[in-house]
């Protein structure tokens, strides 16, 4: 048994290490600067309290993204020497974000141990590289992330850091092989376990669906699908699950190797980035070589967001949380009680809120970041939850997740599709959605991104807003100049979230415009960028009128852009003439 010592290391704060949504994202050359991530280590165990910490089993794993493999060595190290008795990898360093929380709240390890939280790498959808994104947050031991009270001490520690301890002499651990490698120190026994990344995972969601059902579904010559992991982690688990669980063919698999740069591409699932997966559903500007398939759906980085397609035809996510809940009851063995209650966060469209009034549902409107629904999730207030940003989840863990959210979609085709597989036409995702805005009528809904906006103008865009908030008139004064044909603002504000749970008030997430006719603008500073800052549009119109349920998106939203980047000064402000991405 190798044994090493505790080297204590003097070192002083480093400035812009404030968590954001979730968690730390900086570039990979930040990230590798002298003392950079040590101190923000540090800082989190000095952060929690000494029973999450001394003794404790932790999880350390991500994306796979470049600089992961050295940083995992380096927290193991960190562990070692603070205390933790135990620090569990997934094979070669991956898990996916819900396959972290999943290991967190399910895995029990061959003494009985029990994880209390994890250190996860990743920036999500933000793309990987020497020259590009590293990211790192830390999850608790309800497997969801960590709350502000826990990551503004994190902060407040990296500004007054004077020191942190490593245990050197720990060698680097093959984090390829599995199996145990212990050491000893003078805390005791550490050991570090490598463990097969999907296990806990896949048996997890056969707990959640009916996996006969999508079996038979996948088996049907009618139906055809296509996966794209983007090279993100997702490919971990898509051969496991889509090709030996339920026998699809690997040919509806694509980009499914994980690769630290993902493949030199941007591991986003949007109708931007993920373009040989849009170009094979039909959706691209020129037309596909073959048929395309009835279903198709994308992963990001870190495999906690999803894009869902089908054939010609884009579901936005905020539709697609809607329709898992409206269908979850009769579709998921896992919901057949019933649901618990919903929520969204604030940009997301009002579509959820249609289906929680018609269906008698608890229902909770929260700021961005999935910690909100966790504390609706521990307290049992809350069991589908979903994002604008492609985040869909529910309270089986406490982190969106990508991968259910497809096995929601597939397990609601199956059911729509059960009985016609062998004869009839296919009910197809195009169906499913059409027939959800004639009953609940449609929310056209749309997303401007603006990436690495000079972080100056962008606030003096945001502060400009608020300040044309103190005089509704003046708003619609200067709205119904740029555009007669839209309604007038009945409320404007700042969004304030008080957690109905623990009582905790969030302020500042987001400028508020909202319509007579339900139609709404937000405004908001997003939280996950490495550098700039990043402004968010979010516009929105509801139609009720199923004869105009049908319109182009584009057509339908035409007015409110208008007056959404003429109100703003967008261009004025920021200098930018077009939006960086369009959802």
């Amino acid at each position: 048994m190798a044994t090493f010592k505790v080297s204590r290391v003097q070192t002083s704060p480093i400035d812009g290490q404030k968590p954001g949504t979730s968690g730390l994202r900086k570039k990979v050359t930040v990230f590798k600067q002298p003392h950079y991530l040590h101190n923000f280590v540090q800082s989190t165990f000095d952060a929690l309290s000494a029973s999450k910490v001394k003794g404790a089993t932790l999880v350390v794993s991500g994306d796979g993204r470049y600089f992961s493999k050295d940083a995992i060595q380096i927290i193991i190290q960190m562990s070692a020497a603070n205390g933790v008795r135990r620090v569990w990898v997934g094979q070669n360093g991956l898990l996916s974000t819900p396959a972290v929380s999943c290991v967190i709240r399910e895995r029990v390890g061959a003494d009985g141990s029990k994880a209390t939280g994890s250190f996860i790498l990743t920036a999500s959808h933000n793309p990987g590289g020497p020259h590009e994104d590293f990211g790192i947050k830390y999850n608790m031991e309800n497997g969801g992330p960590a709350p502000e009270g826990v990551t503004d001490k994190i902060y407040a520690n990296t500004k007054t850091i004077k020191e942190y301890f490593i245990a050197e002499d720990i060698p680097d651990v093959d984090i390829s092989v599995l199996g145990v490698t212990t050491f000893r120190g003078p805390n005791g026994q550490f050991d570090v376990e490598v463990f097969d990344s999907a296990t806990d995972y896949v048996k997890l969601m056969k707990s959640i669906f009916d996996f006969d059902a999508i079996r038979k579904l996948i088996a049907s010559p009618k139906f055809s699908f296509c996966y794209d992991a983007l090279h993100g982690v997702a490919g971990a688990y898509a051969k496991r699950i889509f090709v030996e669980e339920l026998g699809a063919d690997e040919s509806y698999l694509l980009n499914c190797i994980p690769k630290e740069d993902f493949g030199g591409g941007h591991p986003d699932p949007n109708l931007t980035y993920a373009k040989e997966l849009v170009a094979r559903m039909g959706l691209g500007k020129e037309k596909p070589q073959n048929e395309p398939p009835e279903f198709g759906a994308a992963a990001d980085g870190d495999a906690d967001r999803n894009m869902v397609l089908g054939k010609r035809f884009f579901v936005t996510p905020s539709d697609s949380v809607a329709i898992i809940a409206a269908n979850a009851v009769q579709s998921i063995p896992y919901f057949s009680s019933g649901l618990k209650g919903v929520a969204r966060s604030m940009p997301t469209s009002a579509a959820l809120d249609v289906v929680a009034q018609h269906l008698n549902l608890k229902f909770f409107e929260v700021p961005t970041g999935w910690k909100f629904f966790g504390n609706l999730m521990d307290a049992g207030l809350c069991s589908v939850c979903g994002e604008e940003s492609f985040g869909t989840g529910s309270d089986h863990i406490r982190e969106k997740d990508g991968i259910w959210a497809v096995l929601a979609w597939l397990s609601i085709l199956a059911f729509k599709n059960k009985d016609n597989l062998s004869g009839g036409k296919l009910v197809t995702v195009e169906d499913i959605v059409t027939k959800h805005w004639a009953t609940y009528g449609r929310h056209y809904y749309t997303r401007y991104d603006y990436e690495n906006v000079d972080a100056g103008a962008a606030k003096e865009l945001m502060s400009y807003l608020v300040k044309l908030q103190s005089s509704l008139p003046d708003v619609n004064k200067i709205i119904k100049g740029i555009r007669s044909d839209v309604s007038s603002v009945v409320k404007a504000d700042e969004f304030e979230y008080k957690d109905p749970v623990d009582g905790s008030i969030s302020k500042h997430q987001g400028i508020r415009y909202l319509f007579e006719d339900g139609s709404r603008l937000v405004f908001r500073l997003s939280g996950t960028g490495s550098e700039g800052a990043t402004i968010r549009l979010y516009i929105e119109q509801y139609m009720k009128d199923p004869s105009k349920t049908g319109r182009d998106s584009q057509e339908a939203l035409a007015p409110l852009v208008d007056v959404a980047l003429k109100l703003s000064k967008m261009q004025a402000f920021t200098g930018r003439s077009a939006p960086t991405v369009i959802t």
